[in-house]
């Protein structure tokens, strides 16, 4: 595969995750409660898929360098989304809406560079 067609195999990955972060965001602030686990582990799989052909598209190719930015707040996005599964989610505490709209709001950052790239 070529540069382009691995970003954009990323981006369709990331969205994906966005999706299903939005879904969660919209239970936890809706319902007051948790998503439920599979939708939050479901979220995590895809965003680490996406996120490793990124890594790896950048390790091993030439890519602009919004999406090597993009790479990096990605992997603080997935940091932070790592402790608010093992440190809140799984004890069965509830995610604090502030951290949660920080990972959100990073994630997003990354999403917008990586789009910016691949356009």
């Amino acid at each position: 595969m070529d540069t382009q067609t691995i970003l954009f195999s990323a981006c369709v990955l990331l969205g994906l995750a966005a999706a299903g972060g939005i879904v969660m965001a919209l239970l936890r602030v809706g319902a007051r409660t948790n998503p439920p686990h599979w939708i939050a582990l479901l979220h995590g799989f895809i965003a680490a898929a996406g996120l490793t052909l990124l890594a790896y598209v950048t390790i091993f190719a030439h890519v602009p360098d919004l999406a090597e930015i993009g790479l990096l707040a990605f992997v603080l996005a997935a940091a932070g989304g790592v402790w608010l599964n093992l440190a809140r989610h799984q004890k069965g505490q509830l995610i604090p809406n502030s951290i949660m709209l920080v990972h959100a709001a990073v994630a997003l950052a990354g999403f917008a560079l990586l789009l910016l790239a691949v356009l």
